[in-house]
């Protein structure tokens, strides 16, 4: 069979009439504009990408709903109702402006009303992206939705019993996901719900749904440092059992049927309750602080990662935000035991501040307008009435001064380690005979150690002190800077603080005029024990540099009760020194104790007895076996 071939005429003939057919497609393109043709000529190569916009309306839709279709799923009809994703709505009373962004349908900006950061600043608590909510979720159509991601319908409703506002993301009219906001006219609190309708048959009940809750502190205070503090992550757990992450470094915790999570910063919180418990939720905290030298904007972040359920395939749970100040008095209003996130100290600490130091705080509060004045007249309330501690410790250090001789005298009668034991029998039963208990001189001392650590808890967690100022210091709540350094140093920061200086000053006349009493209750110094006299001094001088430098970046308020409360102790010391106490007559009395016949041995008594009865005749034994 015989091979066909292309010849030469063959290819130049298809030449020709591809070159034919070429003219006559461009001779008959349609005619364009002066204007056109200059467009064309400038942008040959976009005009002919851009020739599909001239396609029919019909089309154009098709194309735009299948877009959205793969895009979204289930939720393409919510798109389609031409929603701006950068929209807001804004709900407002006397205390909050709250603005809602469209996408997500979550909190983009929080401001507390009435207060000011540091520097004069209105104070945000949710501000450029610092926080996010956001609800995770399968569908049956195997898909996977953030709804932070997503775009809601919002519908705004005033009234004058408050504004609510309801956002939905939809599959159609009857079938939505609704985040639903309510403001009251007089209040912090805001109600919050996450609901589904008719999603039974699309929200894939066999696929975790997580809720998450992110937020970065702002920093509103002028002591960074100070702040970091303060800040931390609070919840209430199972049986109403409070607690909280570390406030140093990165901590994290996994816990059951948490009833609410406060994410807690110095005198403000943001706070997520919630009527259903979580049944586990991972708290996490993070220090994003690093020294005052670094322009920080965020303190610490806190996140929230915990598991929803659905109830007859739908969700539905009701929450509650509070975004507003540390106000404890406030916060214990609401009856949800959020007011825990006020520090006040554990035990019987915050049984002291909760039951005397704020009642008589606000009390002072509701008189006075300067919280200097107030300072000093609560801590002189408490010096008068811890004076008779004062007095019965003073008292005990008096008898030990006067019985000091007898028990230098038992020293010398027992010299040698060998009669440590007997020299202590002694020198127990001439206190017992004269009426001398060195527990006398170390109770009223513990009693009044309560009340120290009450105050120290309180001061630092009181709002009212906030940006209230009291001679050189602008704000009670912050350091009182007289002078700015050139430069910083390590644990004591880069200004001098005066009020730490006064207290620092006063609490060392304080230990030094202490000295000696504590000194006079001590027995004389023994064989093989710690020299007490040298102990002493070293305290007495450092209590008052641990506050020069520790208190430099403390606030204020602090540090005036302290200076405040040493110049009492030490002026209430003078005074019954002076006009109370009359060694004279305490001697007369324990030599009238000492002639008064023994009072029967107690049984706690006799086994003591007994015990050093038997390590004297112990250490007998060992001292034969080792001649």
């Amino acid at each position: 069979m015989e091979e066909k071939k292309f010849d030469t005429n063959s290819i130049i003939g298809f030449l020709l009439l591809g070159a034919i057919m070429l003219y006559y497609m461009y001779t008959n393109q349609p005619e364009q504009s002066t204007s056109d043709v200059s467009q064309t000529t400038e942008q040959t190569s976009e005009t002919e990408n851009t020739r599909p916009q001239i396609m029919s309306p019909e089309v154009s839709k098709t194309l735009l709903a299948a877009d959205a279709q793969e895009r979204y799923g289930n939720f393409a009809y919510s798109s389609g109702l031409q929603v701006a994703a950068d929209g807001t709505s804004v709900l407002e009373n006397d205390y909050l402006k709250l603005t809602f962004s469209n996408k997500g349908a979550q909190i983009t900006e929080a401001l507390v009303k009435n207060y000011q950061t540091y520097d004069a600043l209105p104070l945000y608590m949710i501000q450029d992206a610092n926080a996010s909510f956001n609800v995770n979720f399968g569908t049956t159509s195997n898909r996977i939705f953030n709804t932070k991601d997503m775009v809601f319908q919002p519908q705004l409703t005033n009234s004058g019993e408050g504004a609510v506002l309801s956002m939905k993301l939809k599959v159609s009219e009857n079938e939505y996901l609704e985040y639903r906001y309510e403001l009251l006219p007089d209040s912090y609190m805001i109600g919050f719900s996450v609901k589904s309708v008719g999603l039974s048959s699309i929200i894939n009940s066999g696929n975790p749904i997580n809720l998450t809750f992110d937020l970065k502190g702002i920093r509103h205070e002028k002591s960074m440092s100070y702040e970091n503090q303060m800040t931390a992550l609070y919840y209430e757990k199972e049986d109403g059992k409070m607690d909280d992450l570390s406030i140093s470094g990165e901590d994290s915790e996994l816990e059951n049927n948490v009833d609410w999570i406060g994410f807690k910063q110095h005198f403000f919180s943001t706070i997520l309750l919630t009527d259903t418990p979580f049944k586990t939720a991972k708290l996490s905290s993070n220090t994003l602080f690093q020294d005052e030298e670094t322009d920080s904007v965020f303190t610490k972040s806190f996140a929230l990662q915990t598991p929803l359920y659905l109830k007859n395939g739908e969700l539905n749970y009701n929450f509650n935000v509070y975004i507003g100040p540390n106000d404890y008095d406030l916060l214990a209003s609401y009856d949800k035991q959020i007011e825990n996130v006020v520090e006040l100290g554990w035990g019987i600490f915050g049984w002291i501040n909760r039951n005397a130091f704020i009642p008589l705080f606000t009390t002072l509060g509701n008189l006075l307008s300067n919280y200097g004045l107030i300072i000093i007249i609560m801590t002189l309330v408490v010096r008068i009435f811890m004076s008779p501690l004062v007095y019965k410790s003073y008292l005990s250090s008096a008898k030990m001064k006067v019985l000091r001789p007898e028990m230098t005298e038992i020293n010398e009668k027992y010299p040698g380690k060998e009669n440590a034991m007997k020299r202590q029998q002694e020198t127990m039963a001439l206190q017992r005979k004269a009426g001398v208990s060195m527990m006398a001189g170390c109770i009223p001392a513990l009693l009044q150690m309560p009340v120290f650590f009450a105050l120290f808890r309180f001061f630092p967690s009181a709002l009212d002190l906030r940006q209230k100022g009291f001679l050189w210091a602008d704000d009670l709540s912050s350091y009182d800077s007289v002078y700015k350094l050139p430069f910083t140093i390590p644990l004591y920061g880069d200004h001098i603080s005066l009020f730490p200086i006064l207290a620092s000053i006063a609490i060392f006349f304080y230990m030094r005029m202490n000295q000696s009493q504590q000194m006079s209750m001590q027995q004389p110094a023994q064989e093989g024990m710690p020299d007490m006299q040298k102990m002493m001094k070293m305290m007495m001088y450092f209590s008052p540099i641990m506050m020069l430098v520790f208190f430099n970046s403390y606030g204020a308020g602090l540090s005036l009760y302290y200076f405040v409360s040493n110049l009492l102790t030490i002026t209430i010391m003078l005074v019954i020194k002076n006009f109370i106490i009359d060694e004279d007559k305490i001697h007369a009395q324990i030599q009238e104790n000492k002639k008064r016949p023994e009072k029967k041995k107690s049984k706690f008594r006799e086994r003591m007895d007994e015990a050093m009865k038997q390590a004297q005749e112990q250490q007998k034994t060992q001292k034969k076996v080792k001649k």
